[in-house]
């Protein structure tokens, strides 16, 4: 087959790259590496199925050439880079997706959204089924993320229903692994960032928060299981066990051998209480739930962790 990948320079397009490279299908990945860092498919850049396209999806996109299979993950994904770039994710959620599904529509292929559980806001029901509608503050801080998946969701059905394309939705939970950037933002790499450098470990809030961690190489089998499925609508893919922030930074201490100190700083505005994605859909529709245990895919990240702050410090 032929797959296309929007954002497939970012951390779990640059996984998905390689998965479907190592199945034997020619990939074509679409990044203007807004976020998305051209190392992470570097490794890629001789392989004779693959090619590197520079564009950001918002403009008006012509692809070559027959597609089958598109896989729309680019956006801004992290809270640093989403409340930096708002019109930009904004754009990409609204006029991205837009472009994709014309792509789509054009080609016949079948298209995948990458969504996320972000649609479900601060939920008020927990752990976070499919069916349940979110509760999303559209102006806040969060929203131009928030939204922009949501509407993304909305379009993809209206060009499902409208024009029978073949379309899934992945709502995709606290993803974590190797090519995570150490300056995402998000939870872990601030946690490991800090642990290996030495310094405080940042908690917001009390720290009773919750949030469940899957490793990427489970997440990007649950994508390509759902892409080849027949569920249009939404599936959550993501790991149910949960921990909290509190419990969390002192396993990343525990396991780092870290000496840090843990601090706590206020809550940011509209930060999600709780996160737990129900993944009965996944099991029943695609046979696939996570299979790595939380302690194993933290050690392998905190050892690509090293790494990257071993290089940067060679560099200063």
């Amino acid at each position: 087959m032929r797959v296309v990948i929007t954002g497939g320079a970012g951390f779990i397009g640059s996984h998905l790259c390689e998965k479907y490279l190592e199945a034997g299908h020619r990939v074509t990945c679409i990044d203007n590496l807004l976020t998305g860092v051209e190392g992470n498919v570097a490794h890629l850049a001789g392989h004779q199925q693959f090619e590197f396209i520079r564009h950001d999806v918002s403009k008006p996109v012509f692809v070559e050439g027959a597609v089958d299979r598109i896989l729309h993950f680019a956006s801004p994904a992290s809270p640093v880079d989403y409340l930096n770039l708002p019109i930009q994710t904004l754009k990409v959620g609204s006029l991205g997706t837009h472009n994709m599904l014309g792509v789509a529509r054009a080609k016949k292929a079948r298209f995948l959204l990458a969504s996320t559980s972000e649609v479900y806001g601060d939920p008020e029901i927990h752990p976070q089924r499919e069916d349940y509608w979110g509760h999303v503050n559209p102006i806040g801080i969060r929203g131009v993320y928030d939204e922009a998946k949501r509407f993304a969701e909305a379009m993809v059905m209206a060009y499902h229903r409208a024009h029978g394309l073949e379309t899934r939705i992945v709502r995709i939970f606290n993803t974590y692994g190797n090519r995570m950037r150490l300056d995402d933002g998000r939870v872990l790499p601030n946690f490991m960032g800090q642990a290996l450098r030495g310094e405080p470990l940042t908690v917001y809030g009390t720290g009773d928060q919750t949030r469940s961690f899957c490793h990427v190489s489970d997440l990007v089998e649950g994508i390509v299981k759902l892409m080849e499925s027949d569920s249009p609508e939404p599936v959550n893919l993501g790991n149910p066990e949960e921990v909290t922030i509190l419990q969390f930074a002192k396993e990343i201490l525990e396991l780092s051998g870290s000496t840090s100190q843990i601090v706590f700083k206020p809550l940011p505005q509209d930060d999600p209480r709780v996160r737990k994605p129900d993944i009965t859909r996944a099991k029943q529709r695609l046979g696939w739930e996570p299979k790595v245990v939380r302690r194993d895919g933290l050690l392998m990240t905190l050892e690509h962790f090293k790494k990257r702050i071993q290089l940067e410090s060679g560099k200063h």
